[in-house]
């Protein structure tokens, strides 16, 4: 992979955490009941796809 597409990875690596990290936060502080775990779960998909992308913006 040449370092303009490791970059662009590590973007959408970057980005995927931070709205992760937003999505996690107006969760708990905006909703309740199942919204609140749906969203979660969702938040846990995206970080998890961000830490993905960050990995193979390494190599």
């Amino acid at each position: 992979m040449d370092a303009m597409t490791k970059m662009w990875v590590s973007f959408i690596g970057i980005g995927l955490m931070a709205l992760a990290a937003f999505l996690i936060t107006f969760a708990r502080v905006k909703t309740k009941g199942a919204v609140k775990l749906v969203l979660s779960i969702i938040a846990f998909i995206l970080l998890v796809f961000g830490f993905i992308y960050g990995f193979f913006s390494i190599l």
